[in-house]
């Protein structure tokens, strides 16, 4: 294979854009697992911000191009309540956003783990069932206690943010290093 081709072709994310990502990962990764109420917290309010502008976009974007006006109308309300709320009632939210986006991991579990069993009981060899199992028990873990899933939340992203974002800060040398081998 040609580096050259993945190079110019495959990488088209410069290295010093994986490195910001993965130090900033990093970080967030750290201050999850430091200081997690904290961190959740913030997280939370630019999760706000983020559906607040979003939704202020989305009905700009239903006067720009009146193409699904309904859904872009529908969205943008939804967004600009969504996003007030969190932000008028920060400690509220901090503990509901959470626990809500367990319920829905544990509701997707469930269903993605009937769709595997089906699967494999038609056919679908035993790898789909064993995943299947896996998912469905995970949902039900999860809805059995979306509570105490809720406050491991930050812990298990503070985990997986300070692994890739060290996985992403090694790639973006190794890409830099590939970089000025094919230049």
């Amino acid at each position: 294979m040609n580096t050259e081709n993945v190079v110019h072709e495959g990488w088209a994310v410069p290295w010093w854009a994986v490195l910001l990502q993965g130090i900033f990962a990093l970080i967030i990764g750290l201050l999850l697992l430091s200081n997690p109420l904290a961190t959740t917290m913030v997280l939370v309010q630019f999760l706000g911000i983020y559906w607040l502008i979003g939704g202020l976009f989305s009905l700009i974007g239903m006067f720009i191009d009146s193409s699904m006006w309904g859904w872009k109308l529908f969205s943008g309300i939804v967004g600009i309540m969504a996003g007030i709320s969190i932000l008028n009632h920060p400690l509220w939210s901090t503990a509901l956003v959470p626990t809500v986006f367990v319920l829905f991991m544990g509701i997707n579990g469930i269903m993605i783990g009937i769709v595997g069993l089906i699967g494999a009981f038609q056919g679908g060899g035993a790898s789909s069932g064993i995943l299947g199992a896996l998912s469905l028990l995970f949902g039900l873990l999860l809805l059995g206690s979306p509570y105490m899933a809720a406050l491991a939340l930050p812990w298990v992203y503070g985990i997986f943010s300070v692994v890739g974002g060290i996985a992403a800060i090694f790639s973006s040398f190794q890409l830099k290093k590939t970089e000025e081998l094919v230049a």
